[in-house]
């Protein structure tokens, strides 16, 4: 049984976890490199590095996740995030800068969606669904209210002192985090119910056909996210809109997610999460097309920003749940953090990879790039549908 105090402590929890640490690149990357002298490539390498920790980390964070629930593990994921952030504000070298990162990342993997999703699984079973989608609607503004609050902290007390006002909100995560309760879905029932909904993937062979499709949509979109996470602003900015209003356009990404997160757990249950996934998936080559014209139609701006925010909000949500109705959810924390291997250790090169095409070939390269991208992704959703979505 999932309360409602647990949903909502671990919603706030998603918001402040992931504004203080997958978004702080996006945020105060520029200011780094400026203040202390690096490239762009060593700057935005950390955060690579942190993503790299993130996937190597993820079968182990599944599987303790399964074993001991989602408290101990998002507590400790809290005090790894808080001494990252301030290892990153008393960073002076690149050694130190690279410590810091490879700690956040640590932290990423186990306070960030993938173990929250795990948590949920854990005590809910297949019927977490609901309380996955609910979770990430203030997680989808983690951009949209930390990007301007480290903005502005950063113009009165400098990047290294708003990070260490940052380590500060990741400590106010650990009493949300203590909130999670230690059960486990069908402890207080019969053994028949924690095993009564079977996986459409029930088969060796559909379980690889399925966990290869999955893996290849969250590898996509995890490398998407990483890169418009560092870099949609400086895309924005690249492109001809000023500074400052890069800034607040960039901010729609998270008000897109939000909304269609919210439209999600109003109206999703008409929808499966295979039909669902693919939605955001054909959504998805469309926003990037917006962005080119960003330079020239401050509404393609708009839309891009927003549209992008939207897809990667539903993506986000069925990265969730298609796992609950593929595979055992028995089993999820461990399978489901295998099969994201792949999309943290490719994502981890995508800061720098963007980073490189827009010095050398212009920002509308890094969406022209994102295009062909996407459509892979939209190949994969296309055919989990046609091979799983008949046999429900």
């Amino acid at each position: 049984m999932i309360t409602r105090r647990t949903t909502l402590c671990l919603g706030f929890s998603q918001l402040i976890g992931w504004g203080i640490s997958y978004y702080l690149i996006g945020g105060f990357g520029e200011a780094i490199a400026a203040d202390l002298g690096w490239s762009r490539d060593l700057v935005y390498g950390g955060f690579s590095a942190g993503l790299v920790v993130m996937g190597l980390t993820s079968p182990l964070t599944g599987s303790l996740i399964d074993r001991h629930g989602g408290r101990v593990v998002m507590v400790a994921g809290s005090v790894l995030c808080a001494l990252g952030c301030a290892g990153l504000a008393l960073s002076y070298s690149v050694a130190a800068y690279y410590t810091a990162w490879i700690c956040l990342g640590f932290a990423m993997r186990l306070i960030l969606y993938d173990a929250a999703f795990a948590a949920l699984a854990r005590l809910g079973g297949p019927g977490a669904r609901r309380q996955i989608a609910q979770i990430t609607l203030l997680g989808g503004l983690a951009s949209t209210v930390f990007w301007p609050i480290g903005n502005a902290l950063a113009g009165v007390i400098g990047w290294r002192g708003a990070l260490f006002v940052y380590a500060g909100f990741a400590l106010l995560t650990i009493p949300l985090h203590l909130a999670i309760p230690s059960g486990r879905y069908g402890e207080a029932g019969s053994a028949a119910r924690a095993a009564e909904v079977r996986p459409l993937a029930g088969t060796p062979g559909e379980r690889l056909v399925a966990g290869t499709l999955y893996a290849v949509i969250a590898t996509v979109t995890n490398f998407l996210n990483s890169a418009m996470s560092a870099h949609m602003i400086g895309i924005l900015a690249g492109l001809g809109i000023a500074a400052a209003a890069s800034v607040w356009i960039a901010t729609l990404r998270g008000v897109g997610q939000s909304l269609a997160r919210l439209s999600e757990v109003l109206f999703g249950r008409r929808l499966d999460p295979l039909t669902l996934n693919l939605l955001a998936a054909i959504l998805m080559p469309f926003c990037f097309v917006a962005g080119l014209w960003s330079g020239s139609l401050a509404v393609a701006a708009l839309a891009f920003a927003f549209c992008y925010g939207a897809a990667n909000g539903i993506s986000t949500i069925t990265r969730g749940t298609l796992p609950l109705i593929l595979f055992d959810h028995r089993s999820y924390g461990a399978v489901v953090g295998k099969m994201l291997v792949p999309g943290f250790l490719l994502s981890a090169g995508a800061p720098v990879i963007y980073a490189v095409v827009i010095e050398r070939f212009g920002d509308a390269a890094a969406l022209e790039l994102s295009i062909g991208l996407a459509g892979v992704s939209l190949i994969a959703a296309a055919a989990l549908v046609v091979r799983f979505s008949p046999r429900r």
